[in-house]
C-alpha cells in the first residue's frame, strides 16, 4: 500500500505523534516503536525532506528496493516524493531526525542552491553516510542546537538561524562523504578502474541502437547514478559524464580509423540517434570533425 504525505501534521497524526511546533519544521526523537503506528509493507512519499541520524539495533527498513542497513553514527537524506517503507513491523531503532517542507526553505538562495548541489539526497540507501566518532560528534552538537532553537519561543530570527544550522549540518555531510569515496576506494578499489571496465566493454564488444548511459553503467556496478558520478569526481577530478563522453570519444576514433564505415554509420553503431549530435560531440571534444579526423589518420 502506497501512502502520501503532504504535511509533518498528516505524517505526525500516522505516527501517533504531535503535531509539530512549526506547520514546515520539526526535529524529533526517534526510539523503538515509532514506525510501527504504519501499516506493515507501507511505502511512504512525503511533500518535505528529512535527514536522520540513526541505527537500527533490529528490523529492516527499506528505501526503494533496498534494505537499509543503520550503522552507529549513520546519516541518510529523504527528498522530497522519494519513497521509503517499513517492512515487518519490527524495527528497533535510535535516533534524531529532521523534517523540513519544500516551501520552508523557499526564498533561501544559500540552502536551496545547496540542496540541488548535494546529490546524496537522491543516493540510495545503502549509499548512507556512515560516521566516524569525531564527526558523529560535531553532527550532535549541531542536532543539539537545532533542537535548542525548535524549542525556544519562535520569533523573527528562529526560522534564519535553524537554517543557518541546517546548511552547517549539509557542508559537513558534503565533506564527510568526500571522506567515505576516498575510504571506500582504498578497501573496496577504485570506482574509476570498474567504471573504466565496465564501459570499455560494453562499447567494444556491442553495436546499440540506444547510447551507453551512466545509468547502464551504475545498474552493472549496483550504485545510484549520482554517488557514482560524485565518487569519480572525488576519485579523478571528473565527472561520470565527462568520462562516459571520452571513452566513447576514444571508440569512435579507433572506428574512424580502422573500418572504412560511414561516419553516420559509425555515429549509428556507437547509439547516437543522430550522427550530427555525434559530429558536434566529437568537434567539441577533439577540436576536429569526424571526417576530418580520418583524413588525418
Amino acid at each position: 500500500m502506497k501512502q502520501h504525505f503532504h504535511t509533518l501534521t498528516e505524517y505526525c497524526h500516522a505516527l501517533g505523534k504531535p503535531a509539530p511546533e512549526h506547520p514546515q519544521f520539526m526535529i524529533t526523537e526517534v526510539e523503538t516503536n515509532s514506525t510501527q503506528c504504519l501499516d506493515d509493507d507501507i511505502t511512504i512519499t512525503t511533500d518535505f525532506y528529512i535527514i536522520s541520524c540513526k541505527k537500527i539495533l533490529s528490523g529492516e527498513l527499506i528505501y526503494g528496493r533496498t534494505k537499509f542497513d543503520f550503522q552507529n553514527g549513520t546519516m541518510a537524506f529523504f527528498a522530497p516524493n522519494q519513497s521509503f517503507s517499513s517492512h515487518g513491523g519490527a524495527i528497533h531503532s535510535r535516533g534524531r531526525v529532521i523534517l523540513f517542507h519544500r516551501d520552508f526553505i523557499h526564498g533561501h538562495k544559500e540552502i536551496e542552491d545547496l540542496i540541488k548541489k548535494s546529490s546524496f539526497f537522491g543516493y540510495s540507501v545503502h549509499e548512507a553516510l556512515h560516521l566516524s566518532h569525531k564527526e558523529e560528534e560535531q553532527v550532535n552538537t549541531l542536532f543539539d542546537a537545532i533542537t535548542t532553537e525548535y524549542n525556544a519561543n519562535y520569533d523573527n530570527h528562529s526560522k534564519a538561524i535553524i537554517l543557518s544550522h541546517v546548511t552547517t549540518l549539509l557542508k559537513y555531510a558534503n565533506r564527510f562523504y568526500q571522506r567515505q569515496f576516498i575510504q571506500r576506494q582504498e578497501v573496496h578499489g577504485s570506482t574509476y578502474d570498474t567504471f573504466a571496465q565496465i564501459a570499455e566493454t560494453k562499447l567494444t564488444t556491442i553495436e546499440s541502437d540506444s547510447l551507453l548511459t551512466i545509468s547502464d553503467i551504475a545498474k552493472e556496478m549496483r550504485v545510484s547514478k549520482r554517488y557514482l558520478s560524485d565518487a569519480l569526481k572525488a576519485e579523478t577530478g571528473k565527472s561520470a559524464k565527462e568520462w562516459l563522453q571520452l571513452f566513447i570519444i576514444e571508440q569512435a576514433k579507433s572506428r574512424l580509423t580502422y573500418s572504412d564505415k560511414s561516419v553516420a554509420s559509425i555515429a549509428y553503431s556507437l547509439g547516437f540517434e543522430y550522427p550530427q549530435y555525434f559530429t558536434r560531440l566529437f568537434k567539441n571534444k577533439v577540436g576536429v570533425t569526424p571526417t576530418e579526423y580520418r583524413k588525418k589518420h
